[in-house]
């Protein structure tokens, strides 16, 4: 189990130097219009962060970016207010849905995510005329349809949910110039490509594109050489790394520990509040009723809530009101909870993305102060008995045991590992497609033609 506190270490590297020089160090150095600034100072913003300083001059330029960053590092602030600089220019007082198509598209894997990034966007367009508007799933369509209808200029949506609005016609993004694929690799991870091929289809050739993540794993980086023109690549810190302004620890306890141990460490280190990452939605219900038996306000979040209670839960916590939030990986990418003490990765993650997400690595031992009966370890089959035996009743030793034959042993399995000299397949959005047409993926079924006969009504 680990454990991830914080603890301010500022400290990044960059692989473009060039750019360091010439980025601005605050945001009123920035060529942004009057109601922009007061919108980030309203925010508090003064001074931006490294990947703020080095993305806004390249999108103000025009420059399809790739921004690499650790979580909590203002991702969402560095790729939206410069598409909110530059759609100023499409400014407008009228009530036309005509005069306010959708321009700018932020594509998020999870519901939580879209909502929060929506949040932001809204505080730095609140000055201006510009309208922001979120569609995802899990809730009813019908208040998000009338909102689109009535037209707004940045959509921010799950996938799913934004092909759901695109079928029904309720969105046209004829007009976008601006896309953002924020946490892409997650999207890739939980089976969005599909989708995202689809909606990129319906998009103009001619747009503005932008990668945003935490992580970049291979998949992600030949992903960006398709769809983005002669990309950008900024990184303030080493690939996949976990962020320098957090310590880590690690507790090796054994799973029936695992609970006591985490609340130990809040009494210990008087931690008011905790978010606990587990692997199922069954594990995050479990926990949380049992922390909730302990006597601390827990609440669960994970894929088998509703929306409404998803973000019901997530709000509350925000607020105080909630002491652990137990949760699944829905809450893992880029969600902002302000003075968050610490986090518990009560399972280890499935992958390496999702632990860099979290946060929580390295490790030392962990003793619990637990006066609770213990059952005795079993022994095994050549263990020698406890006591001593006495004088009056020697012990005979045992016979040897006999080795257990390995039946059918393939000894493939014994090999070293050996890396594969295959080349690597083309990934599916790499496949060729017709001349004009944007690449599809082959789980697409393409249209049918329908034959139809059509007839008015007979006349007696």
């Amino acid at each position: 189990m680990t454990e991830a506190a914080q603890a301010p270490v500022p400290a990044q590297t960059d692989q473009a130097p060039e750019q360091t020089a010439l980025a601005p160090a605050r945001f009123d150095t920035l060529p942004l219009d009057p109601k922009l600034l007061r919108a980030v100072g309203d925010q508090g913003y003064a001074a931006m962060t490294p990947i703020q300083a080095k993305a806004i001059p390249l999108v103000l330029q025009g420059r399809d970016v790739m921004g690499a960053a650790q979580t909590g590092t203002g991702k969402t602030a560095a790729f939206s207010i410069p598409l909110l600089q530059k759609m100023m220019r499409h400014e407008t007082a009228s009530v036309s849905p005509a005069r306010h198509p959708v321009r700018a598209l932020v594509l998020a894997p999870t519901r939580e995510l879209a909502d929060q990034v929506a949040q932001n966007i809204k505080a730095y367009a609140k000055h201006s005329n510009l309208r922001v508007a979120v569609v995802f799933g899990g809730i009813d369509m019908k208040p998000q349809t009338l909102e689109l209808k009535g037209g707004v200029e940045v959509l921010i949506a799950t996938p799913g949910r934004l092909l759901d609005h695109i079928e029904a016609k309720n969105c046209v993004l004829n007009q976008v110039e601006y896309v953002v694929l924020d946490e892409a690799d997650r999207m890739l991870d939980i089976g969005f490509l599909p989708d995202l091929q689809r909606i990129l289809s319906y998009l103009p050739k001619q747009r503005q594109t932008l990668l945003f993540s935490a992580t970049f794993s291979p998949e992600i980086k030949r992903l960006a050489n398709s769809y983005l023109q002669d990309p950008i690549t900024v990184e303030v810190a080493r690939a996949n790394a976990t962020a320098t302004n957090v310590e880590q620890r690690f507790y090796s306890v054994t799973d029936d520990d695992k609970r006591n141990v985490v609340r130990q460490v809040l009494k210990d280190r008087a931690i008011t509040q905790a978010l606990v990452f587990v692997n199922s939605k069954l594990g995050a219900a479990r926990l949380a009723r049992t922390f909730e038996r302990d006597g601390l306000r827990t609440s669960a979040l994970h894929g088998d809530k509703s929306q409404d209670e998803r973000l019901k839960a997530l709000a509350s916590f925000k607020k105080g009101e909630v002491d652990i939030l137990v949760c699944t990986d829905v809450a893992a990418r880029g969600l902002d909870i302000a003075d968050l003490p610490a986090v518990f990765n009560f399972d280890v993650p499935f992958n390496a993305e999702d632990y860099v997400h979290r946060i929580g690595r390295t490790g030392r031992p962990f003793e619990v102060e637990d006066d609770r009966p213990r059952r005795p370890p079993r022994p095994r089959f050549d263990d020698e008995p406890r006591r001593e035996p006495s004088a009056s009743s020697p012990r005979l030793p045992s016979p040897p045991r006999a080795p257990v034959p390995q039946k059918n042993r393939d000894p493939f399995f014994d090999r070293p590992y050996e890396a594969s000299s295959a080349p690597a397949e083309k990934p599916e959005w790499e496949m060729t497609a017709p001349v004009g047409r944007p690449p599809i993926s082959g789980n697409i079924r393409s249209k049918r033609k329908v034959a139809a006969l059509l007839g008015g009504g007979s006349k007696a």
